[in-house]
């Protein structure tokens, strides 16, 4: 069975395949065409749990990809970030930016949050199509983040740009080019910020850099890059899924635009129900583990597809019904383990704020297109539709 992800039949759907996939064995080998590799992948909740907390599964892709000829260019920054390493070099970048991502830390961003979101919404036609991505999905994120991070509102475009081309699917090229492009863009960012110190996220990580914190400026580049990228892209995802989900099933819909106040309350299931985060980022195994019975060898590639493990119904019962009413807090949509999502309280925020103000305004919002005609991301690692056309 080919992999879901790479399937274009499959792209609008895959949870079809991931169950066929599951019930026969939810750790299988997946040839992946490439010189002969084989990885693995897992589909199956308690097994894709299991994984994110094994320490025997490594992210270090600097270890895995050592010795290994590649005529992949990516910026040094980006290839190795927060997210390609373990602990303890994990723990100690973490802990630097793990404050500004508590939910106080966040409650002091929800005013900013809720402008944001009224004024992009102000700009929406009443009566007339429009695309749901474009018009809030994609800016509202990419706004919240810059602004954490202190990026000048002229440059929010071209960061917006660069961070798409980052994910292009099977453009090598592109992605690389991408990563050499936000990377220098950081860079001369940084050297601007120590010139005129402020008070955003990225001063403070300049700080670290320059006092006792031991953050090289390839790692202050390589956060600043993640935060920005990561800060908002699987974000712009879930708002987009959470709506369609919401647009596919009216009676969920009539309930929330009755009840905003349930609306908190429904993220859960609506994270599990169509995960942002379709594939784990990379991880290897260190040493050999038997995972679901399946025993994978040492220095394998291990993909845990969270969106899978999200639909198992031996932990969510009727897993492809939206229920509103499900206990879905044991979701794997922000991952689990040391690399949690550490932004995953914002993008809450966000995705709340959003949705509220959308079904307040915009009580009629249907879809304008069936929804057989809606164009998918392909990308193995993201989930969301490239555009979401509504009638409000």
């Amino acid at each position: 069975m080919t992999d879901p992800d790479q399937d274009p039949r499959t792209l609008r759907d895959p949870y079809v395949a991931y169950a066929a996939m599951r019930s026969a064995c939810p750790v299988r080998a997946l040839p992946t065409g490439s010189g002969g590799r084989v990885d693995h992948l897992v589909t199956g909740y308690a097994e894709a749990r299991e994984a994110l907390g094994d320490a025997r599964l490594s992210k270090d892709t600097g270890a895995f990809f050592a010795g290994k000829e590649s005529r992949r260019r990516l910026h040094p920054a980006v290839a190795r970030s927060m997210l390609a390493v373990d602990p303890p070099e994990h723990t100690r970048l973490r802990k630097l930016v793990t404050g500004a991502f508590t939910t106080g830390a966040v409650d002091e961003l929800r005013p900013f949050i809720t402008r944001v979101t009224d004024e992009l919404l102000d700009r929406w036609p009443v009566g007339e199509p429009l695309d749901f991505v474009a018009g809030l999905a994609a800016p509202l994120p990419v706004i919240v983040i810059c602004q954490l991070l202190g990026v000048p509102q002229a440059d929010r475009p071209a960061v917006r740009r660069w961070s798409a081309e980052l994910f292009a699917e099977g453009e090598p090229d592109t992605v690389d080019a991408a990563s050499h492009a936000m990377a220098g863009y950081m860079t001369d960012l940084i050297a601007a910020k120590r010139r005129d110190p402020g008070c955003s996220l990225l001063d403070r990580l300049v700080s670290a850099r320059d006092g006792e914190d031991r953050l090289s400026e390839e790692e202050l580049v390589s956060l600043a890059v993640l935060l920005l990228v990561a800060g908002h892209e699987s974000t712009t995802n879930a708002l987009g899924n959470a709506l369609l989900a919401l647009l596919m099933h009216p009676a969920a819909l009539d309930r929330l635009r009755d009840d905003p106040g349930e609306i908190r309350g429904a993220l859960p299931e609506l994270l599990r129900f169509d995960s942002a985060v379709s594939t784990a980022t990379f991880r290897f195994t260190t040493r050999s583990v038997t995972l679901g019975g399946t025993e994978i060898p040492a220095g394998v590639p291990v993909l845990v597809a969270l969106g899978a493990a999200n639909r198992d119904p031996a932990r969510f019962p009727a897993p492809d019904h939206l229920d509103l009413d499900r206990d879905a807090a044991g979701h794997l949509a922000f991952g689990h383990g040391v690399h949690r999502c550490v932004g995953a309280p914002l993008a809450m925020a966000e995705l709340e704020i959003a949705l509220r103000a959308v079904l307040t305004r915009f009580p009629g919002i249907r879809l304008a297109v069936p929804p057989d005609r809606l164009e998918w991301r392909r990308t193995r690692l993201v989930r969301g539709p490239v555009a979401l056309p509504v009638l409000t």
